[in-house]
């Protein structure tokens, strides 16, 4: 089956949330899952200080894209998750 590249912004409850452990913990979610491969989380300023995550990840079509979504919500320090991007990966 293909493979798709998906991309999902990440709210941190506030701006006092360690974006570095909140990365690592994304990571470990997202390779747990069997086809889960983690890109990389880049920082988007939002306002007054806050940040959100864009992180970008490989993912089998076989699994669901919203059992992952619903495992990164699960994270503590995560306020919401919402998918941004869904595209198929050629090559």
């Amino acid at each position: 089956m293909a493979t798709a590249g998906i991309q999902f912004k990440i709210m941190p409850e506030g701006i006092d949330t360690d974006l570095e452990t909140l990365k690592s913990e994304i990571k470990t979610k997202i390779e747990s899952f069997e086809s889960g491969v983690f890109n990389e989380a880049k920082e988007e300023p939002i306002a007054f200080g806050l940040k959100a995550l864009i992180v970008t990840i490989a993912l089998s079509e076989d699994e669901e894209s919203d059992a992952v979504e619903k495992a990164l919500s699960e994270i503590e320090g995560v306020s919401s998750v919402e998918l941004i991007d869904y595209r198929r990966v050629v090559g």
